[in-house]
C-alpha cells in the first residue's frame, strides 16, 4: 500500500526542488561542505520530509501545521541562495533560477494548505 504523500503533487515537485538544489550546491567550495552547503541542503531535503512526515498525522490542523514548515524550509533555501550570489558561488542567473524554483514551490504548498482550512 502506497503511503499518502506519494500521491500528493507537493511532495514530488519538493523532492525534484531538492535534487535541483543539491546538484547546484554541489558546485560550491569545499570549505562550505559543512557550512552554507549543509544548511541549503538540509533545509531541501526536509521540505519534503516535512510533507510526507505531516500527511500521516491524525489531524488536517497537524497537516497543515508541518506544509508551513515546509514553506518556511523553502524560504531558507531561497535566502540560502542569496547568500551563494553574495559569496559569487552561483551567478545572478542561478540564483534567479533558485529563487523561481522555491516561489514556485511555495505558492504549490500554500496552495495545497488552503484545501486542508
Amino acid at each position: 500500500m502506497p503511503f499518502r504523500f506519494e500521491g500528493l503533487e507537493i511532495w514530488r515537485r519538493a523532492r525534484e526542488f531538492s535534487a535541483k538544489i543539491h546538484e547546484v550546491t554541489a558546485t560550491f567550495p569545499r570549505q562550505e561542505m559543512y557550512a552554507l552547503t549543509d544548511q541549503i541542503n538540509r533545509a531541501s531535503d526536509a521540505t519534503a520530509l516535512l510533507i510526507a512526515e505531516g500527511s500521516g498525522l491524525q489531524t488536517n490542523a497537524l497537516f497543515n501545521h508541518r506544509l508551513g514548515l515546509a514553506v518556511g524550509e523553502t524560504f531558507e533555501v531561497v535566502s540560502g541562495s542569496f547568500l551563494a550570489l553574495d559569496r559569487k558561488y552561483v551567478t545572478p542567473e542561478k540564483q534567479a533560477v533558485m529563487y523561481e524554483w522555491g516561489d514556485a514551490l511555495a505558492r504549490k504548498i500554500n496552495a495545497f494548505r488552503n484545501t486542508l482550512k
